[in-house]
């Protein structure tokens, strides 16, 4: 059985140790047929270092590490000089750190290339005379590798000030690329966030965007046909339908894939699900700008975010929604093109393991439940599971009567009505059940719905109302988009009292379809 690849992300060494290895060959031969220079964008950990030094190799000339693979007979493999900056090591913390790390990059290209006397006070002018010494020394023009290009503005997205200092030090740095073009044979960049080109790829015109590129869909990561097939000896007799649910889903507009850290962990640690990639990072800046932006937590599921609300994305202005796709923890649903042929995205959350996560994270900002939440989960689930309405009132209750009163005081959001009904939802989330919030009925909006294998659960939400949030859901016959389904249907309501901060009625009923 071949070995798996955890944490290798050079080439040579996974080919030379005989590690599973999923072919991208075939869209490194398209995209060096095609083009020039290229741009990709893909969340952290998603294979784009690896993918980069198979570029690297494929243009040292490196054919015999290639062989058996798609690339191998196709390709002519002349060498040409490959310049790499990657800054995916360190923590960019201040300015004089994102210096030093480019002093590091170029002296080790210096030594690999062997080219010296270059000016070392000057990053422009540094990167500029590498370029043109390499390819007077190769007598053959340059490739250009840049991995992670934005994490030193990405380090500091909470502190603006450096952010800034970050991208114009780097600005000064990629604008050398278009200047240089008579001596560059190939370009491609990537990175977590897709910065604004006008900002930070100044004049860089040529640069070609395949982020959402059907064709480049599965340039990174692995299909469930390479579970399938390339995995097949390390996932014999595996339930790979729960495997899907829990960390497929990520969409490119072409197969849907996994984030290989996910299914590499999940083999090496006995096939046990859970909450790799969610692990590895820290996502509490989220938090932070979710507290700026006083952003309704339900509305995150099914969200829009036109074209141009992924690309304008900067350090002066981050969506919040562009901030969670680009940072995989919410992926494309649908593309939606009107009459004039503007494009809006759909997004999603992609799988359960960052339903899971995201949730209990939300549930933390919403209560400063963090100990208490997992035996209130473990209750609502066994008071859904058994239909006892009474039951998931009172645990609500509960939930709502421990949050402490400096969370009302300090949270924005707990200003708002949306407050109550976010802290439902994402404990439901949390649980792991399909809940659709603002589910769209042909007569409005119903407030929640869950979903799940054998009942469909509707409820409505009234903040001090006297209205009867049950007769709503029968007036408007909400109940009609899911008779078609078999499953049993409730309908709840619920009235939440401000001054109380909890809920003052729950009132459910089964719904008879006969």
């Amino acid at each position: 059985m071949k070995k798996l690849p955890i944490g290798i992300q050079t080439f040579s060494k996974l080919r030379e140790q005989g590690c599973v290895y999923v072919d991208k060959t075939n869209f490194a031969l398209k995209l060096i047929q095609e083009g020039e220079y290229y741009f990709l964008s893909r969340p952290r950990r998603f294979g784009k270092s690896l993918f980069l030094d198979t570029l690297a190799e494929i243009f040292l000339g490196n054919k015999e590490l290639f062989k058996g693979l798609y690339i191998y007979d196709k390709y002519d493999f002349k060498p040409h000089p490959v310049i790499k900056i990657s800054f995916g090591s360190g923590d960019y913390i201040t300015e004089e750190i994102i210096f030093n790390e480019i002093d590091r990059i170029f002296e080790r290209n210096e030594k690999e290339l062997k080219v010296t006397s270059l000016d070392k006070k000057d990053v422009r002018g540094r990167f500029e005379e590498l370029i043109v010494k390499v390819s007077e020394k190769y007598k053959n023009k340059v490739v250009i590798l840049i991995d992670e290009y934005d994490k030193p503005i990405l380090d500091n997205i909470l502190n603006k000030e450096l952010a800034i200092k970050a991208r114009s030090i780097l600005k000064n740095l990629y604008g050398v690329i278009k200047d240089s073009d008579r001596y560059i044979k190939f370009v491609f960049i990537t990175g977590v966030s897709k910065f604004s080109k006008l900002n930070l790829f100044s004049g860089l015109n040529n640069l070609r965007d395949i982020t959402v590129i059907k064709e480049y869909a599965e340039i990174c990561g692995y299909t469930h046909n390479d579970l399938e097939n390339v995995f097949f000896e390390h996932l014999k007799n595996v339930n790979l339908e729960k495997v899907k649910k829990w960390y497929n889903g990520y969409n490119y507009f072409g197969e849907k894939i996994y984030n290989p850290y996910d299914i590499l962990l999940f083999i090496a640690n006995g096939y046990e699900f859970r909450n790799y990639w969610w692990s590895t990072g820290n996502p509490s800046f989220l938090i932070d700008k979710l507290k700026e932006t006083n952003y309704y937590l339900p509305k995150l599921d099914n969200a829009l975010i036109s074209e141009e609300g992924l690309d304008i994305f900067d350090v002066e202005y981050i969506d919040i929604l562009a901030l969670l796709w680009q940072t995989g923890y919410l992926t494309f649903k649908d593309k939606i093109i009107d009459k004039f042929g503007r494009i809006t995205y759909r997004l999603c959350i992609p799988n359960l393991e960052i339903q899971f996560s995201l949730h209990e994270l939300f549930i933390d900002y919403l209560t400063n439940q963090r100990y208490e939440k997992r035996l209130y989960e473990e209750n609502l689930l066994i008071a859904l599971d058994n239909r006892d309405f009474d039951k998931f009132k009172e645990i609500l209750q509960s939930i709502f009567s421990s949050i402490p009163y400096e969370n009302y005081v300090n949270n924005v959001l707990s200003r708002y009505e949306g407050y109550y009904s976010s802290v439902i939802y994402v404990y439901l989330k949390a649980l792991g059940y399909d809940v659709v919030a603002e589910d769209t009925t042909n007569k409005g909006r119903i407030d929640i719905t869950i979903k799940t294998d054998t009942m469909i659960v509707i409820i409505e939400f009234k903040v001090d109302s006297k209205e009867d949030a049950i007769e709503q859901i029968l007036k408007k016959k909400y109940y009609e988009k899911y008779k078609s389904e078999g499953k049993e249907i409730y309908l709840v309501g619920i009235k939440f009292d401000s001054r109380e901060r909890n809920i003052v009625e729950l009132k459910s009923k089964k719904y008879n379809q006969e």
